[in-house]
């Protein structure tokens, strides 16, 4: 008996197609992914609902899918033993033992390394759990390939390159395809720097009591690892309070509707850097959180978004967005706003300087914040009063904790 495979609801209204795990006459079992779905940065396997052999496959990489949609017609092998000999049942046996051989069990994250290098899975035996192909194998794959090959890997993927970008006249070039994140990536910030009249607003904090008060907890009375307060933990806080505060923060605009929607909900997106680029994994409701929960919370989507398990509904819903570059240094930055958000707010290094107290010099743990809005929905007036208003709460621990 034929039975359809079909996409189940995944969260999203579509997504595409990037990879086809299985071919026509294929058996397969239970549970094995069939194909890889690719939407708003995060990818994830479609697993099929039965086992049986592949009769039809009736998408190819690059096409859109939603919900229901129909991607394979599947024959139920175990209904057709049942009306066959004894000798034929050896035979699918056999073939089911055979093409089990070829199934190749690889995280979603793998298979975007796979394919940003040209690596063919099939060529890399998995050396985890159940033959799991991890990213050591591919590190040992890569060390095995000789570099005559990867020069000719790469002449031959760029034959057809611009010779207004041969560069190779000048020196030593390595090419490297974009991956699928910088990709899309690239889209957006592009669209998004050309389409948002953007205004950057600068300042300064005095985070001393708040640092002080922040190690002086993790140390004396928070003893667990997955939950250790971080700076970036209050501001978050202080942002959900700040849209709170200022509504027009928490809103998106409509241009062709002329209409501006004001969100009754605060969710927060967090930027991650991955070996791929950059996600931002949404922490939801903030306003309903504690700061344990939100430290808690902030690590588990970190963690997440750099081993590629993110689902593609944890990075929907954003309100606001908060890029952090405190870790590396700089001293202030212009993030880019992204679509159907009104601002994003950069923070930068922290550094002691010195402050003019009315008689002397005295050393202050002082934060960059660096403020993006949509000068379409918020005047300068209400960007400088929104940063002051984090800055208040930043610079006193009493205030954000009420």
């Amino acid at each position: 008996m034929d039975t359809e495979i079909k996409i189940p609801d995944i969260g999203i209204d579509h997504a595409e197609i990037v990879d086809i795990l299985v071919s026509v006459n294929d058996i397969i079992k239970k549970e094995q992914s069939v194909i890889v779905i690719e939407g708003e940065k995060a990818s994830m396997e479609i697993p099929s609902p039965y086992e049986g052999k592949i009769k039809e496959i009736k998408v190819k990489v690059s096409d859109i899918v939603q919900k229901d949609s129909v991607i394979m017609i599947i024959e139920n092998i175990n209904n057709s033993i049942i009306n066959q000999d004894a000798s034929n049942c050896v035979v699918n046996e056999s073939l089911e033992l055979n093409n089990t051989n070829y199934i190749i069990h690889a995280s979603p994250l793998i298979r975007r390394l796979s394919r940003s290098l040209n690596i063919d899975l099939k060529n890399i035996s998995g050396s985890g759990r159940k033959n799991r192909i991890i990213k050591q194998d591919i590190d040992k794959y890569i060390k095995n390939i000789s570099k005559n090959n990867i020069s000719s890997t790469f002449n031959n993927n760029n034959n057809n390159i611009s010779k207004n970008f041969d560069f190779s006249k000048f020196g030593s070039v390595e090419i490297i395809k974009l991956n699928k994140i910088k990709k899309i990536s690239g889209k957006l910030l592009s669209k998004n720097w050309t389409t948002i009249p953007h205004v950057t607003q600068f300042d300064e904090v005095d985070i001393t009591d708040l640092e002080n008060f922040r190690i002086k907890y993790n140390k004396t009375i928070n003893h667990k690892k997955n939950n250790k307060l971080t700076l970036l933990t209050f501001i978050i806080k202080a942002v959900s309070k700040g849209l709170e505060k200022f509504p027009y923060f928490n809103s998106s605009i409509s241009i062709e509707d002329e209409i501006i929607f004001l969100k009754k909900y605060i969710n927060i997106g967090i930027a991650v850097n991955t070996i791929h680029g950059l996600l931002v994994p949404v922490i939801k409701h903030v306003n309903k959180k504690t700061l344990s929960d939100i430290a808690i919370e902030i690590l588990e989507k970190s963690n997440q978004a750099r081993k590629g398990e993110l689902k593609i509904s944890d990075l929907q819903g954003g309100c606001f967005t908060i890029s952090s570059l405190g870790g590396i240094g700089g001293i202030n930055f212009t993030p880019i706003i992204n679509s159907s958000e009104a601002a994003i707010l950069g923070v930068s290094k922290f550094t002691y300087k010195p402050v003019w107290n009315g008689t002397s010099f005295i050393p202050k743990l002082i934060l960059p914040l660096s403020l993006s809005y949509d000068h379409r929905i918020i005047d300068g007036v209400e960007g400088a009063q929104f940063i002051t208003f984090i800055n208040t709460l930043l610079s006193d621990i009493r205030l954000l904790l009420i």
